[in-house]
C-alpha cells in the first residue's frame, strides 16, 4: 500500500479516537459532577458543566495557532504525537478528579495541548497526490465525524456498564494506543535541518503573512461562518425533539437517533463528495454544499412529526461532507509549502470559535426568535455564507475554470 494511504487509515482511527474521547463524556457530564464530584443543586450543576464544555474550546481557539508554527518547524509528526500522548494522560486524570476544579482545569489543559486533527489534516495534505487530496480530506473528515456520533452513544453505554470513572480511564488507553500506532507507521517526509535554517516569523507576522494571500481570509471566515450556523440550534434540538414526540416514552432514544442521523450521513458522504471535487473541483463542492446545507435547515422549522425532522436532518448531513473538508482542501491549495501546518492551525481556532459563539448565541436568540427561527437563521447564514464564497472565492479567481481551480 502506498505511504499516503497507510498515513490515511493509521489517522482515520486516530482522528475517531480523538473526537470519540473528547465526546464520550458530554452524556455523564453533570452527572459525574453530582454523583461524584459533589455538585448540589441543578443551578450550580449547569453552571459547572457549561464551563467544563467550554473550557476546552477557548483554549484550543488561543493555542492552535502557535502548534501550527511549532509544526512547520519541527514537523507534523511530531506535533502528532504530542498532542495524542498529551490528551491520553489529561483524560486519565480526568478520571481522578476529585473536584470540579480539577476537572475544569484538566480540561482548559487538554485544550492548550490538543490538536491532533489540524496536525493530522497538515500531514495527510502534505503527502497526498494532489489529484486525490479531495478523497483524502472527505476521509479523515469521517473518522472524526464517526468519533462524534457514536463518542457520546458509546460513553452512555460505558457509563450504565462501568460507571464513570472508568470511562476516562479506557479512553486514555485507546488515545495511547493510537498515537503509539501513528509513532510506529506514519511517515513523513519533512527535512528539520532545512526547517530549521528557514526564518520563523512570529505568530502574528505569519498570520499577517498568511492573511495577504487572498483566498486566506475568506476560507478562515468561511470556517467560522460554517460552524457558527451548524452549531447555533444544536443545543435545543432535543426540546425540539420533545415537542415534536408529544410524549416521554422512548424520548432519549429518539433525540439521540436525530443527533446521530446527520453524522451519519456526513460520514458516508464526505468521502464521496471528495472524489467528486478531486475531478471538478472543490469550489463547486463547496458552493453546492452550502447551498443545499442551507436549503436542509429552512423546513425543519416546519416539521410536525420526528420522521420528517430526521428526513431533513439526514440531508443535511449529506451536505455537510462537503463542507469543512473542502475549505481545508482549498486551504492546502492555496499556501505555500512551509506554512500549511500554520493555516490549519489558525482555521482550527475559526473552528473552534464558531464552535464556542454558536451555542451560545443560539441559546440567547431561542428566547425571541425559538427554535423555529433558529433553523431559519442557520439556514440563512449559510445562503450568505455561499453568496460570500462565490463573490470573494470564485468570481475573483476567475470563475469555476479549470485554470482557476488549479491555482
Amino acid at each position: 500500500m502506498q505511504q499516503w494511504k497507510i498515513n490515511l487509515a493509521v489517522l482515520w482511527v486516530g482522528n475517531f479516537l480523538v473526537m470519540a474521547g473528547m465526546t464520550m463524556i458530554t452524556p455523564f457530564l453533570s452527572l459525574y459532577l453530582q454523583q461524584d464530584l459533589g455538585v448540589a443543586g441543578e443551578h450550580r450543576i449547569s453552571l459547572w458543566a457549561g464551563l467544563i464544555f467550554a473550557a476546552n474550546f477557548v483554549t484550543s481557539f488561543l493555542f492552535q495557532p502557535l502548534w501550527g508554527k511549532l509544526s512547520d518547524r519541527y514537523g507534523r509528526k511530531m506535533m502528532l504525537l504530542r498532542s495524542g500522548f498529551g490528551m491520553s494522560i489529561v483524560i486519565v486524570l480526568m478520571g481522578m478528579a476529585t473536584s470540579p476544579w480539577h476537572l475544569l482545569l484538566l480540561r482548559i489543559a487538554n485544550g492548550v495541548i490538543s490538536g491532533f486533527s489540524p496536525a493530522a489534516v497538515s500531514l495527510v495534505s502534505g503527502g497526498t497526490p494532489k489529484e486525490r487530496m479531495g478523497f483524502a480530506m472527505g476521509t479523515l473528515q469521517s473518522g472524526a465525524t464517526a468519533g462524534t456520533i457514536l463518542g457520546p452513544l458509546i460513553g452512555g453505554l460505558m457509563a450504565d456498564t462501568f460507571g464513570f470513572r472508568p470511562i476516562f480511564y479506557m479512553t486514555g488507553t485507546m488515545l495511547f494506543l493510537a498515537s503509539a500506532l501513528s509513532g510506529f507507521m506514519i511517515k513523513e517526509n519533512f527535512d528539520r535541518e532545512a526547517a530549521a535554517r528557514k526564518p520563523q516569523a512570529s505568530l502574528l507576522k505569519g498570520f499577517r503573512n498568511l492573511m495577504r494571500i487572498p483566498q486566506m481570509p475568506v476560507l478562515l471566515s468561511i470556517t467560522f461562518l460554517i460552524q457558527f450556523a451548524m452549531l447555533s440550534p444544536m443545543a435545543l434540538i432535543p426540546i425540539y425533539v420533545q415537542q415534536l414526540h408529544g410524549t416521554t416514552e422512548n424520548l432519549a432514544f429518539w433525540a439521540g437517533f436525530v443527533g446521530a442521523v446527520t453524522g451519519l450521513s456526513n460520514m458516508v458522504s464526505a468521502p464521496v463528495l471528495g472524489r467528486i471535487s478531486d475531478r471538478v473541483g472543490p469550489k463547486w463542492i463547496l458552493l453546492v454544499s452550502l447551498i443545499g446545507a442551507g436549503l436542509m435547515f429552512i423546513p425543519q422549522s416546519f416539521v410536525g412529526t420526528v420522521g420528517q425532522l430526521l428526513v431533513c436532518r439526514f440531508l443535511l448531513g449529506c451536505f455537510m461532507g462537503g463542507l469543512i473538508p473542502t475549505v481545508n482542501a482549498l486551504i492546502r491549495r492555496y499556501t505555500p509549502d512551509g506554512q500549511d501546518s500554520r493555516a490549519f492551525g489558525f482555521n482550527s481556532s475559526a473552528l473552534a470559535l464558531g464552535n464556542m459563539t454558536g451555542p451560545v448565541t443560539g441559546g440567547v436568540l431561542s428566547g425571541l426568535i425559538g427554535i423555529e427561527g433558529l433553523f431559519i437563521m442557520s439556514g440563512l447564514f449559510l445562503f450568505a455564507t455561499s453568496l460570500w464564497t462565490y463573490v470573494m472565492l470564485i468570481r475573483r479567481d476567475g470563475g469555476f475554470s479549470a485554470g482557476s481551480e488549479r491555482r
